[in-house]
């Protein structure tokens, strides 16, 4: 073992959690957009919340301390208005991007008059303002707001705000190194609004007012800025390497003295490693947790005089580092280049996991002595540079605890099962095919149901409105019995099903009244799982979810859904869908194991949920949605390993989908997702009905299923709940007009974008009542 002796070695984040340990943030956004408090207000807890967090980092030894990756809602968003890309339907008057413009954007404007925080005073009968698109952050659980682009875009300075954050930062004692999205990502993951550019083509007319944002920052006294161009993890064409090389080298130009730290992440350079050693910049960072066979590579490229931040703490995940491993890896590395050019960092953004792990006193203690938060994250980094610059004895006892958490995890009978074992060892192709094609389930499905044209559903979800949560809370404290609690979501469940059938709705859901969320209520009922207090991570804006940790073999002792759906059918005639989530988004929307492969998890979780769906249809239930949303969100970055992937999660949803009958309809539903890339494999999933999120696309990601000609039936969402608008009938008939343009009327059914757990029921029951009458207009129009 080789001792560094030298005084410091730099220890970064390339960013942390902007929610607060308490959901500090969710709760300011939320009391503001209902009225409850002022802008002032809402800025001033956003400011705390920056404060404690450059506090906390440098208390834990941080050395390179970021700003600006603080957002009130998306990173994405804040760069769109930083440049004044922000389409003419939000009144942009070109002036100061005020918070009424900047949060239509993220949520969309209802109609009638808005008043300063952008609620609307009055439900007038305009169609409002519909927000920019979202979808998922690469291939994490976090969404951003798709910028919308313009063919001669003009770009400019709209707002200073990672000026603002730097100087906050200055005033208050600590030299940050403020964080952008670079502006080749930026253009790369928007749209142009009509499709008949690509995005890349405005990077002239971009760089100005990104060169200008730069030229501020150093004039001020910025040393380093961070910018983040993590399409450098993807499959880059020659012409896009070309335009990362111009921007760089016009950056270059342009502030020949500042230094630019490029951050790559959520994969390896692979074929970009080139390019990206080619790029004028004074720093490089890489995903060493993603892709840690990069290193040797990298380190015979990289120039000697070049800065080499290695994200050896993963950034995605929450386990416990394996510090002597880690030391072992990169004492010759620090030894070879010398503390001065080597940082060491998490390999993202510390985003995507939760605060701080003391503030969980529930879970099992050998549970938490294998994982790591945010916290505990940037103290292992402290830890392991206080080993490459004062040697492992200074910091002995830290590395045998890591180890000794290790070697308890790998032998623990809490996380591995035999008996799940030996089931896995049992499944057969068979198992994973419906005994008849579709076009003749369909049949057998339509004798059975004899629903209209054009059915109406939903996707499942109803308001989660402040009494549920209130008697999900008292339940938890104890403060009401079991038998009480009940009772409370009988009678929801009963309202929800007695307004659904008087508003004429074909296809009824229970409501899911009783679950706290989709993957976290399957997930308290399987082996395997644990759940958090306060693991909070952001998914969106105010919308904060914990992820259950998987961190054993998965099995189910007992019906999980059963009770609830036979209570739920009992009080209708209509169909009622059984509603469950699928082993592939239970699996990408939880901290997996990081000790066997994620398809072995899959096929674990996907035989628990086809126990689940054999009993629900033993108890009757003729549909069962298994909803898959986040499908594709697991796809690799590199198309080469997206056939694996393909492969694997298609199987487990059919293994836990095919095991009915000809005549129960499997239902699926999937969330912002771009489909042409994938429409194979989701032909191959052979789910009868798909419900897909179209609204704020005006129908376009049908194009994809018109072209591949797509057999089965597919309800294209026709109200955006992510927004808090009430789409008027009109709107969803000229939706459905789009969608018959390119499906047969057979094809299509009548639902929301998603779920409505998170809206209110003063917006889910005007707009599922425009739904109906959208739909009985539709009837009428194809006689």
């Amino acid at each position: 073992m080789s001792t560094i002796r030298h005084s410091t070695l730099s220890t970064a984040t390339l960013g942390v959690p902007r929610i607060g340990p308490r959901r500090e943030l969710k709760l300011a956004l939320e009391r503001y957009w209902s009225g409850e408090s002022s802008q002032s207000a809402l800025m001033e807890a956003a400011s705390a919340l920056r404060i404690a967090n450059w506090a906390r980092q440098k208390a834990l030894g941080i050395r390179v301390i970021p700003s600006n990756d603080f957002s009130l809602y998306d990173h994405m968003l804040d760069l769109a208005c930083m440049v004044g890309a922000i389409p003419d339907r939000f009144g942009w008057d070109g002036g100061p991007v005020t918070l009424d413009t900047y949060f239509a954007m993220a949520r969309g404007r209802l109609g009638g008059k808005t008043d300063d925080c952008g609620c609307a005073t009055s439900h007038a009968d305009q169609a409002g303002v519909p927000a920019l698109e979202m979808t998922k952050w690469f291939d994490t659980n976090y969404h951003y707001m798709v910028p919308e682009f313009e063919r001669g875009q003009e770009f400019r300075l709209a707002t200073l705000k990672p000026l603002d954050q730097f100087l906050e930062a200055r005033e208050l004692g600590y030299q940050t190194r403020p964080v952008l999205v670079g502006p080749v990502t930026f253009l790369k993951l928007g749209k142009a609004r009509d499709g008949s550019f690509e995005p890349l083509a405005l990077i002239g007319d971009l760089l100005p007012a990104y060169i200008d944002m730069l030229r501020r920052l150093h004039a001020n006294g910025a040393e380093w800025v961070q910018i983040d161009e993590p399409c450098l993890a993807l499959d880059l064409t020659e012409a896009e390497a070309t335009v990362l090389r111009q921007t760089y080298q016009a950056i270059a130009r342009a502030l020949p003295g500042l230094k630019i730290m490029l951050t790559t992440y959520f994969g390896g350079l692979g074929a970009n490693i080139d390019t990206a050693f080619g790029l004028p910049v004074a720093g490089l960072h890489i995903d060493l947790a993603r892709a840690p066979d990069q290193l040797d590579r990298v380190l015979a490229k990289a120039p000697r005089g070049l800065v080499l931040s290695l994200g050896i703490i993963d950034g995605r995940n929450i386990w416990r580092a394996d510090l002597g491993a880690i030391l072992d890896r990169l004492e010759p590395v620090v030894a070879r280049r010398g503390t001065d050019h080597i940082q060491i960092a998490p390999s993202c953004s510390l985003l995507h996991v939760p605060v701080d792990l003391v503030q969980e006193r529930d879970l099992d203690p050998d549970l938490v002595n294998w994982l790591a938060f945010s916290v505990q994250k940037m103290e292992e980094l402290a830890i392991l540079g206080r080993a490459l610059c004062e040697g492992r004895a200074a910091v002995g006892e830290a590395i045998a605890a890591s180890a000794a958490a290790l070697a308890a995890r790998r032998i623990s009978p809490k996380v591995h099962d035999a008996a799940v074992a030996a089931r896995l060892a049992t499944v057969t192709p068979a198992m994973a095919s419906r005994a008849s094609a579709f076009a003749i389930r369909a049949g057998k499905q339509r004798r059975r149901f004899g629903l209209p044209a054009f059915p109406t559903t939903t996707i499942g979800s109803f308001p989660q409105t402040a009494e549920v949560r209130k008697a999900r809370s008292a339940h938890a404290k104890g403060t009401i019995d079991q038998a009480a609690y009940d009772g409370f979501l009988r009678e929801e469940t009963e309202r929800a099903v007695r307004w659904q059938e008087e508003i004429g709705l074909d296809v009824l859901v229970h409501g899911e009244f009783e679950r706290n969320d989709m993957v976290q209520y399957f997930g308290e009922q399987l082996a395997g799982f644990a759940f958090t207090r306060h693991g909070w991570v952001q998914s969106y804006g105010s919308r904060c979810v914990r992820p259950p940790i998987l961190f054993g073999d998965v099995a189910r002792p007992t019906p999980i859904t059963v009770g609830w759906w036979r209570y739920a059918q009992s009080l209708t005639t209509r169909p009622m869908k059984g509603m469950l989530t699928g082993p592939v988004t239970i699996l990408n929307w939880s901290f997996v194991r990081d000790d066997v492969p994620r398809s072995q998890a899959c096929r674990q979780i996907a035989l628990a949920i086809r126990d689940e769906v054999s009993d629900l249809e033993q108890a009757g239930a003729a549909m069962i949605q298994i909803d898959e949303a986040a499908l594709r969100e697991g796809l690799p970055l590199r198309r080469a390993e997206w056939p694996a992937y393909l492969d694997w999660a298609v199987e487990c949803f059919r293994l836990c989908a095919s095991g009915v009958g000809d005549e129960t309809q499997i239902h699926t539903h999937m969330c912002y997702s771009e489909f042409n890339d994938i429409i194979d494999a989701i032909a191959a999933m052979d789910a009868d009905v798909i419900s897909i999120e179209t609204s704020r696309s005006r129908m376009e990601l049908l194009d994809a299923f018109r072209t591949f000609q797509y057999p089965n039936e597919i309800g294209p969402g026709v109200y955006d709940i992510h927004s808090p608008r009430v789409p008027a009938v009109a709107e969803m008939v000229d939706l459905l007009k789009l969608a018959r343009r390119r499906l047969a009327d057979e094809q299509i059914w009548i639902n929301p974008d998603c779920g409505l757990k998170t809206r209110g029921w003063a917006e889910v029951r005007p707009a599922l009542v425009n739904m109906v009458e959208a739909a009985r207009q539709m009837r009428l129009a194809a006689r």
